[in-house]
């Protein structure tokens, strides 16, 4: 016969009672890790979403950023480098930008850049920012920074500012900028965008990581995989430019007029570089256009960034191509005083 079986002392491991507090003990071990695990999550998102939030109420309107540089400010306290940044360029690249050519810039001025709002581009704006931040730092000297599009940008302000403020820019830098929407290489896609844009649609961020990752695909060649993930990871980022501001610059590029500006800009010089191997924009096409347009302000079309990956407006990859390039332009257009040679901070 089988021995039956001995009642497990009343408390005991085996007993009910006992079962069931071990239940309870595990089910408290486990609901405190997953509440902290939660709380923790939890708190990440929260912080994310403040921060997203700052970003975006902090950059509604457009910003002068400066980047402070004790030398310059000390040689060059009434001349001033500004930079417009160029197509879906974030505020902190745009000061990295900066900083990657800071050894070559100081040579002549201050540094500083415009932030656009992400409300979107707005012309009148712009110039309302920069002429403050002129008459606040009591500048006379002006050498604007045309990255990519923001060459297009640069020159706008640049006659602005001279009609509506008698103040004249010294020097206009065009990097790989387009002269107008027909030296965008990629006209299918960027067409796209403006119609999408004039028809009132915005692009979802939800969207946006296929759509910044089949770009940079697209002009893989220029790229290494690793400037692909970084590039396509910044977009997505909370300091990443709006939707809006995209959109909004792809249609002020596709209705942009240089015409406009011929002839309006009076003593203002100005110099084109850029690669041959350019992807985004037809270099030859471009560097042509602004040349034969305005002709009493170029001075200089024909220095090249050759080296540089991505081989389109790239500085901050790049900044040992571009340093010579704008430390010969510089020399060759604006000479420092001789007798003292270069200035250093050393």
């Amino acid at each position: 016969m089988p021995r039956a079986q001995e009642p497990h002392p009343e408390g005991g491991p085996g007993s009910p009672e006992g079962r069931l507090l071990k239940h309870a003990a595990d089910l408290k071990r486990f609901s405190r890790r997953n509440f902290l695990i939660g709380a923790g999550a939890a708190s990440l998102l929260a912080t994310d979403m403040f921060f997203t939030r700052h970003v975006q109420e902090e950059r509604r309107t457009n910003k002068i950023l400066v980047v402070g540089d004790d030398f310059a400010e000390s040689y060059y306290p009434h001349a001033s480098w500004i930079l417009f940044p160029g197509y879906k360029t974030s505020w902190e690249e745009a000061q990295w930008i900066l900083n990657s050519l800071r050894g070559a810039l100081r040579q002549r001025g201050q540094l500083a850049a415009v932030g656009y709002s992400n409300e979107g581009l707005d012309i009148d704006q712009i110039v309302i920012a920069v002429i403050e931040h002129v008459r606040a730092k009591q500048l006379t000297k002006l050498y604007f920074y045309g990255h990519s599009f923001g060459g297009m940008v640069a020159t706008q302000v640049a006659a602005r500012l001279r009609e509506l403020h008698g103040v004249e820019v010294e020097f206009i830098l065009l990097d790989s900028s387009p002269y107008s929407k027909f030296d965008v290489l990629d006209q299918s896609w960027f067409e796209g965008v403006v119609v999408l844009y004039e028809g009132g649609f915005r692009v979802p961020t939800v969207l946006r990581g296929g759509y910044e990752l089949g770009e940079r695909l697209l002009h893989k060649d220029e790229r290494t995989w690793r400037q692909v993930v970084d590039q396509s990871m910044e977009q997505l980022s909370p300091i990443a430019p709006s939707s809006v501001l995209i959109q909004s610059e792809s249609a002020y590029i596709y209705h942009f007029d240089a015409t406009r500006f011929a002839g309006k800009l009076g003593a203002t010089r100005m110099a084109f570089i850029g690669n041959p191997r350019d992807g985004t924009v037809n270099y030859e096409t471009a560097r042509e256009s602004w040349a034969q347009n305005f002709p009493a302000n170029m001075v200089s079309n024909d220095r090249r960034t050759d080296d540089a990956l991505p081989a389109h407006a790239s500085p901050q990859w790049n900044p040992f191509v571009y340093r010579p390039v704008l430390q010969e332009l510089q020399d060759e257009i604006f000479p420092l005083p001789s007798g003292g040679g270069k200035m250093t901070p050393f």
